[in-house]
């Protein structure tokens, strides 16, 4: 049998694992995972979430395994689904619920993976609290050490599914935390001055992090929440705060699976990523031009669209909610999503600029120096802000806390300093100075270089390829050093940041893992070429 490693347990390991089973061949399938159950993955865990967190994915998104998420929270108790406020007679495709259940999903299916796998005739060993703190690529196979030792078998192929990267929970203090995953949900945070940096998803998950201590959300019939404080927690205060100031706007009504691009096809693409990279970054957004002409003229010509550039495109993406206060905009955009999701009514420019990300990742990798900070700073945020979309409950949350006069939004600019003291946080501006008594870093997931590894021997391996990213071809495995080509598949979000910026989501967790388990049964041998996969 082949034997193959996969290290992590999460979305795309057990991905991976499942498009393992389709593979007719019978495989030694050895899965470490560091957490105490394997299956759950980190933004999933009862350890690092609540209730309050929702996931920002629902059911008809989520590939499916053996069965879909929907077919699965219906077949629970109803008495289970109440501990998390979730109504088995309300239950739809298109809901946002508790990341916990998902996290219970992945567990369900994960256990029914290995009981198939076995049955097929896999060989299938389970490491569950036991972390992978080495790699070696070697001309036989991969080394690899766990639990403090060397493992004793070799593997034809080590999967690295080990996804999000945060700071270490040694890294927090009582008044600072690096990462709202970085002791956060253990912590105990007193009715304080409190800053969150981010005002994404992430930066809400930690104000409700906080809030969950200090006091319970209630619904009303007409859907308003209203935040109830204890009336211990008087001096509860919470900014949140980023350079602009712009909160995320609640997820949109679309067609899912995507509908087809008419103007920015892959061949499009394709030929315009051949004619090379001077000039290619505006060759592109006009395509995008066309595209966005196409599928909304009334938009197109409400922002001058056909007088912008790569360049000011954004400044017009964000120019109507820069005028207003940021919770009345959250508010008339809530009701106007609501009102779109009950008429099953597409806004056309929202939706091909959601469609839009994935095609226009493609040619990041082939962006020269100068293009690629300009995207960055342009199209990149406007795409970000699109597909980061919120969970409509997650808005009416952060306005009640609004109402109760606990939460406020800074917009800090581009030029602020930040000094954590002993026993507080100040933040500069050219102006005025915020002093926070706790602060929470929620700026999400950075780029990871192989400096960044956490495996040193595989570390010292890839640097001295001199390459500043792993290298890795269409199917995720290595392309160097020629030990490790083939034999290492890098399927670790963070490290595949920098070729694709919006690598991100279960359903790419889900093409990563279909793309390795191809690789699972090819030769160790033979180049391909390098990142950008095709998007899906």
């Amino acid at each position: 049998m082949k034997k193959i490693a996969i290290i992590g347990a999460g979305p795309t390991g057990i991905y991976t694992f499942y498009s393992l089973l389709k593979n007719k061949m019978p495989l030694s399938v050895s899965i470490y995972e560091q957490a105490s159950e394997a299956g759950v993955g980190m933004p999933y865990s009862q350890e690092e979430t609540s209730k309050l967190m929702l996931a920002n994915i629902a059911s008809i998104e989520i590939p499916p395994i053996f069965r879909t998420y929907i077919d699965w929270l219906r077949n629970q108790s109803e008495e289970h689904l109440a501990r998390y406020g979730v109504e088995q007679a309300s239950l739809h495709v298109r809901q946002f619920l508790p990341r916990i259940l998902l996290g219970e999903y992945f567990r369900d299916q994960f256990l029914a993976l290995v009981a198939q796998a076995r049955q097929q005739g896999f060989t299938v060993n389970v490491h569950e609290s036991c972390e992978v703190t080495d790699l070696e690529a070697t001309p036989e196979g991969v080394r690899l050490w766990a639990g403090g030792a060397a493992v004793s078998e070799q593997f034809d192929l080590a999967v690295i599914a080990t996804g999000h990267v945060w700071p270490d929970e040694s890294e927090a203090t009582r008044t600072f935390f690096p990462s709202p995953w970085s002791g956060l949900m253990t912590a105990e945070i007193p009715a304080c001055k409190i800053g969150i940096m981010g005002t994404s998803l992430s930066g809400l998950d930690a104000a409700m992090a906080v809030v969950a201590q200090h006091g319970t959300f209630a619904e009303a019939d007409n859907e308003h929440v209203k935040f109830i404080p204890e009336a211990a927690s008087p001096g509860l205060k919470i900014d949140l705060m980023s350079r602009s100031g712009i909160l995320p706007e609640a997820d949109f009504y679309c067609p899912l699976p995507y509908e087809p691009l008419s103007i920015v096809t892959e061949r499009a693409l394709a030929k315009e990523i051949a004619a090379g990279a001077n000039g290619l970054l505006d060759r592109v957004f006009n395509l995008m031009v066309e595209e966005i002409s196409l599928a909304d003229p009334q938009w197109s010509e409400h922002i001058s669209l056909h007088t912008l550039t790569a360049d000011s495109f954004s400044g017009a993406w964000f120019a109507d909610r820069h005028k207003h206060d940021p919770f009345r905009w959250a508010a008339a955009n809530l009701e106007e999503v609501e009102r779109n999701k009950r008429d099953r009514r597409t806004v056309p420019w929202r939706y091909v600029i959601l469609r839009l990300h994935e095609a226009v990742q493609e040619i990041v990798p082939h962006l020269d120096e100068e293009d690629s900070k300009r995207f960055n700073a342009g199209l990149a945020r406007v795409f970000i802000d699109n597909y980061a979309a919120i969970p409509s409950e997650s808005i009416r949350r952060l306005l009640a806390l609004r109402e109760t006069g606990i939460i406020n939004v800074l917009a800090l600019g581009h030029d602020y300093q930040l000094e954590v003291k002993e026993r507080k946080t100040v933040i500069s501006t050219g102006d005025k100075t915020y002093e926070f008594d706790v602060f929470i870093d929620a700026r999400g997931q950075q780029p990871l270089k192989t400096k960044d590894l956490p495996f040193p021997t595989l570390r010292k391996q890839l640097l001295a390829t001199g390459d500043d990213i792993p290298d890795v071809g269409k199917d995720y495995t290595l392309l160097a050093p020629a030990a490790a080509r083939g034999r290492i598949a890098f399927g670790a979000l963070p490290w595949l940041m920098h070729d694709r910026p919006f690598v991100q989501g279960l359903v790419v967790c889900a093409e990563i893992g279909a793309a390795i388990a191809k690789a699972a049964l090819e030769p160790a041998a033979g180049l391909r070429r390098r990142l950008p996969f095709i998007e899906m």
